[in-house]
This record gives structure tokens, C-alpha cells and sequence, in this order.
């Protein structure tokens, strides 16, 4: 069987166990995630040795040390993994609720309830836990999944499929509706975006470039963020040791992520006081400073010059761009401007002017005295997350079970008929 016949018999096998599988009980979809989290504990060690392929090809191709540490499984990863399913059992079903309900003056019964979407495509780079957090969220919300993982995870991503699978034939669940596309020939990405009669929806999950690919090559409704340009405003009114604490956090816990923070801004009346202890912070851990000429003008030593291209990049790297504002007005425009609508913060002790970041910061995710790093829909609350949308239709922010709906009318007559 050739590739593009190959993925259509996966995309065709979904789509029909998606029909039966929104049709499962909430019982049974919850005993099928407690199984699955319990099998990968009890295969922790045969996933961690397909891991172990990943890692040498890794090693071999000199890949970034980032990138290595995304692909690494250990065994507190593999427990995650495990409480993360299980997290997501312990979720309210959103499937079957009742959105609303509009009785009209002819007899009509209308009820407004929220269903699957039916088939997820997930395209996804780098890390192995996707493929069990997002087997989850689907099953979870009814939905059949089809997943394409990377080439550099392609072992670690087999191997948490097939234990995954196991788990879920011991259920009442169609085993179809749990997919996975296991060439690495960059066609099957081409093939897959063609079946928009098959997919209800594609995330992709990566890079810039992997996310713009998908959303140039497909009629299928893509979910997506294209960067993280996440900005932390250190307002005049801020608690300056919160400040120090939040910058440090939003950049240097994890710096490759679409969550970290990638500019600074500092309102220019604290600028003198914060900055040389802020930036000496991030230095000792071990950041790049880029600073426009109020910052350079302040720390004389060791700030490079930021260039209007600083602005625009998400840099995903211990790099910071810094530049002193004057005033929230200034802040939020820069924002607005060059920022990606993912993740903002603002530090300040003044609640009016927290609001009114609130109110005029265009981003899917506003934080007031807290890092842009808690966007995930673990720390919201949600189990886990299919990925995050700066879209403004259907989802935004993290996509976790409700975004992983829809909704349909259900209308009940007794004979009515329009004039």
C-alpha cells in the first residue's frame, strides 16, 4: 500500500470509530484513561529504552542540548505522563452538557448541547509526552485522535502508542480511534492535510515554521499560535522585589518555551532602581541582554543594542530584549504592537491600572502580578492541553476538553410547521 492510500485507511478508520466513540459513556472513557495511565508506569522501562534510540541518533546529530532535554524520558517524566492522563480522568466531561435552552412562542423546544468535534490531526515536534497527554484529551473528550510526531521522537513516540494501545483494547473503546502515523517521510504531513472530508480539526505543535507549513497547506480548520512574544511591563507602581522575582521566572525557568518571556519593558521612572539589580540577575543565570539606548544608557557594561528586529523575534534562548517605557499607555501600545496576543503581565500595585492592562492588552492570555509562564493548561486547571491558540475563533489561549468541542442545536416540535 502506498503512503497516501496508507493515511487515508488511518484518517477513514478514525472518522468511523469517532461516530461510536461519542457514544461512550463517561465512565468508560475515564476507565479507559486510569488504564492507560497505569500501563505506562508498568512499561516505564520498555519506553524508556525506545527512548534511548531517540537520544543516540540525538546525540549523534549533535542536536541542541534544549532539544535533547525535551526528548529525554526518565522515570518522574513517565510518572508525569502517567498523572497527567489520569488528571485528565478526574475532569468534568464537557460532552452531553446543556449550553442553553430557548423555549419559542410557536412550541419549539431548543436545546443548545455541547458534542465532540470528531476527528483531531496533531502534528507535533520534539516531545514524547504530546503523544500520551493528547491520546488523553481526545479520548476524554470523545474525540478519535490522529497523531504525527517528529522524526527525532519517533521510537519514544512508537512505544507510548503501542502501550497506550494495549491499555485501551481492554476497554469498550474502538481501538481505532487512537492513531498514529509512524512514517517519518515529510510526505505523510502533506498527505494527512489533504483529508479535510476525513479531519474536523488540525493542531500543530512546534516550531514557527512547522505551524505556518500547516496552516499554507491544508482546507482543515488549524488551531495554532504562530510565536510567543511574551512581554512582563514592570509598572511605577510595581512591588519592585515581586518585579525581580516574576522577570526572572518569565525568562530564565524555562526559556524555550511559547510561554517565556522574550521583552522586558520598565517604566522610566523606576528604570534607575530596577534595572541594575534585574539585569545582574539574569546575567548571573546566564541571559543575553539586549537593550534599547535608556537601558545601554543606565548599564554602560555588557547590554547589547536592541535593533527594531529584537522587538519581533521570539528568541527561545536565554536572550532578553529590555526597553524602558513611559508609562502604561507606551507599554501597552508596544505590546500591541509587536507582541504575538499570547501571553502578557503586568507588575503593579495599583489595581485601576492593573484593569486597564487588563482591559487593553489584545493577547489571549493577561496576567497581572504573575509570570506568563503558568499559560499551560496543567497550571489552569485543565489536565493537560492540545496546544495553545492566539486565534480568536473557536479557542483561545489553552486548548484543553472544552476546546476540543463543539456544539449542535437539538430542536423538539409537536407538528410545528414554518409559514
Amino acid at each position: 500500500m502506498n503512503l497516501s492510500a496508507h493515511i487515508s485507511k488511518i484518517a477513514r478508520a478514525a472518522k468511523q470509530s469517532s461516530l461510536k466513540l461519542a457514544l461512550t459513556p463517561t465512565a468508560e472513557r475515564n476507565r479507559a484513561l486510569l488504564l492507560m495511565a497505569k500501563a505506562l508506569e508498568a512499561d516505564s522501562g520498555y519506553i524508556m529504552a525506545e527512548n534511548a534510540k531517540d537520544l543516540a541518533e540525538a546525540r549523534r546529530l549533535r542536536y541542541a542540548p534544549a532539544l535533547v532535554d525535551r526528548l529525554t524520558l526518565d522515570p518522574k517524566r513517565i510518572k508525569d505522563m502517567a498523572d497527567g492522563v489520569r488528571a485528565t480522568a478526574g475532569l468534568k466531561d464537557p460532552v452531553g452538557q446543556l449550553l442553553e435552552t430557548i423555549k419559542r412562542p410557536n412550541g419549539l423546544l431548543i436545546k443548545k448541547i455541547r458534542v465532540p468535534l470528531g476527528v483531531v490531526g496533531i502534528i507535533y515536534e520534539s516531545r514524547p509526552n504530546v503523544t500520551s497527554d493528547c491520546a488523553a484529551l481526545c479520548i476524554k473528550s470523545a474525540n478519535a485522535a490522529i497523531l504525527k510526531g517528529g522524526r527525532e521522537a519517533i521510537h519514544s513516540n512508537k512505544a507510548i502508542f503501542k502501550v497506550l494501545k494495549r491499555a485501551l483494547a481492554k476497554t469498550k473503546i474502538p481501538v481505532e480511534a487512537l492513531q498514529l502515523i509512524e512514517s517519518v517521510d515529510r510526505q505523510a504531513v502533506h498527505e494527512l492535510l489533504r483529508l479535510e472530508h476525513l479531519l474536523d480539526m488540525i493542531v500543530p505543535r512546534g516550531g514557527e515554521d512547522l505551524i505556518r507549513f500547516v496552516a499554507e497547506n491544508t482546507r482543515i480548520p488549524v488551531v495554532k499560535h504562530f510565536q510567543g512574544i511574551c512581554h512582563v511591563y514592570v509598572s511605577k507602581k510595581a512591588d519592585l522585589d515581586m518585579a525581580r522575582n516574576i522577570t526572572m521566572n518569565a525568562k530564565t525557568q524555562k526559556p524555550g518555551v511559547c510561554n517565556a518571556m522574550e521583552t522586558l519593558l520598565v517604566d522610566q521612572a523606576v528604570a534607575k532602581k530596577f534595572l541594575p539589580a534585574a539585569i545582574a540577575d539574569l546575567k548571573n543565570a546566564g541571559c543575553e541582554i539586549r537593550g534599547d539606548q535608556a537601558v545601554r544608557s543606565l548599564i554602560k557594561v555588557g547590554i547589547k543594542k536592541a535593533t527594531p528586529k529584537d522587538w519581533h523575534t521570539e528568541y527561545l534562548d536565554l536572550i532578553l530584549s529590555v526597553k524602558v517605557v513611559n508609562g502604561l499607555q507606551e507599554a501597552v501600545a508596544h505590546i500591541n504592537n509587536y507582541g504575538s496576543h499570547h501571553s502578557d503581565a503586568i507588575v503593579t500595585r495599583d489595581q485601576k491600572e492593573a484593569q486597564a492592562f487588563l482591559d487593553q492588552v489584545d493577547s489571549a492570555c493577561v496576567y497581572v502580578n504573575a509570570s506568563t509562564r503558568f499559560t499551560d493548561g496543567f497550571e489552569f486547571g485543565f489536565g493537560a492541553e492540545v496546544g495553545i491558540s492566539t486565534d480568536k475563533l473557536h479557542v483561545r489561549g489553552p486548548m484543553a476538553l472544552d476546546g476540543l468541542t463543539t456544539y449542535k442545536y437539538e430542536v423538539y416540535g409537536s407538528g410545528q410547521v414554518r409559514t
